[in-house]
């Protein structure tokens, strides 16, 4: 009985170790004894967008890399950032903003990979109207929602002399857009011009990252002391979720992955998904920029000095922050997906 006790107690101390090793044996079976546990909270609603995590945990790329991934759907009563900073998830699916306020709030976390490289939100109008371009936009109203006001709105109003006497209610709903050809309202690239669509109306769509807003988006935040104390889990955690994204935007064999979004998310549709996935390549959302040299999940610290930069300009960002203690480069730019 005592050797059976040491057995287990030995095997428990070694399973990080043990799980360390399973990369470099391709193909080799794991047990579910030597896995590392890993959890994963989304910022919203299981999607495409999220894609690349559901085809890692769905095609055995986490478990191949020795992971247990509890990926955990977000919502709107959902507070992310407050499950990380408690404790309750290991890692958040966040934005570049979200790595700035660590920095101003002085809390121990970071940003580590961004599988976004372009911010997918959009303004959509209707075609014909003259309402074509960021430019067209100045002095029109627009429907724009709290969030967009406190962080694209300001870099939009200075580099196009907008201004907040255009700002619109936005609800959340295409209705009033429709019945407006001279509406002009947020949304994203990969959902809301798919609704338009549907509804007889080929919008006009721009995407504000298109307009120079360097937004990181889809990012993985952690703690610094789990980067620092487990940095070869976070390592395996951030190339397995980056082979999943390489696979997910390539649409190979996304199947299993697609029917764990359904099912954490009845109102995805096999068509919503596929006009995701085939929108966020024709605008270089995963795969552009940095992306195309050091791999997906690229980031560098002259995108966020410019992004930093550009907000403190325009008074989004407070000066004199030190934006390098919100981010690390460790864990990225390994080329994967190329």
């Amino acid at each position: 009985m005592a050797a059976m006790k040491y057995r287990i107690e030995r095997r428990r101390l070694l399973g990080g170790a043990m799980a360390s090793a399973l990369v470099a044996v391709p193909g080799a079976r794991v047990s579910a004894q030597v896995l590392d546990k890993v959890s994963f909270q989304t910022n919203w609603r299981a999607q495409a967008e999220q894609g690349g995590y559901y085809q890692a945990l769905a095609a055995g790329i986490y478990r191949k890399y020795g992971i247990d991934a509890d990926i955990r759907q977000g919502g709107p009563q959902l507070n992310g950032v407050q499950l990380l900073l408690a404790g309750r998830v290991d890692m958040l699916m966040s934005n570049g903003f979200q790595a700035l306020n660590y920095v101003r709030e002085k809390i121990p976390f970071m940003c580590i990979a961004a599988a976004m490289q372009k911010d997918p939100q959009v303004f959509m109008a209707h075609p014909g109207v003259g309402n074509d371009s960021f430019e067209a936009l100045k002095g029109k109203p627009i429907m724009v929602g709290n969030d967009g006001r406190v962080t694209y709105w300001p870099f939009l109003k200075a580099k196009f002399g907008y201004s907040d006497d255009q700002l619109r209610p936005y609800n959340y709903t295409i209705a009033p857009f429709l019945a407006n050809k001279q509406a002009v309202q947020q949304g994203f690239v990969s959902s809301e011009p798919m609704t338009a669509e549907e509804n007889g109306v080929k919008p006009v769509v721009l995407l504000i990252a298109d307009a120079g807003y360097e937004n990181y988006q889809t990012t993985i935040d952690i703690s610094k002391k789990m980067a620092s104390e487990k940095a070869d889990l976070v390592q395996r955690f951030v190339s397995a979720s980056m082979e999943g994204w390489a696979q997910y935007m390539a649409a190979r064999d996304i199947e299993a992955a697609n029917a764990l979004i359904k099912k954490d998310n009845p109102e995805m549709t096999d068509a919503k998904i596929a006009y995701a996935i085939k929108v966020m390549n024709e605008r270089g959302i995963v795969k552009s920029g940095d992306a195309d040299t050091l791999g997906i999940g690229a980031m560098t610290d002259a995108r966020w000095k410019s992004f930093y930069d550009n907000m403190v300009a325009v008074g989004v960002a407070p000066a004199g922050l030190d934006v390098k203690q919100g981010y690390s480069l460790e864990f990225v730019n390994k080329r994967v997906g190329l």
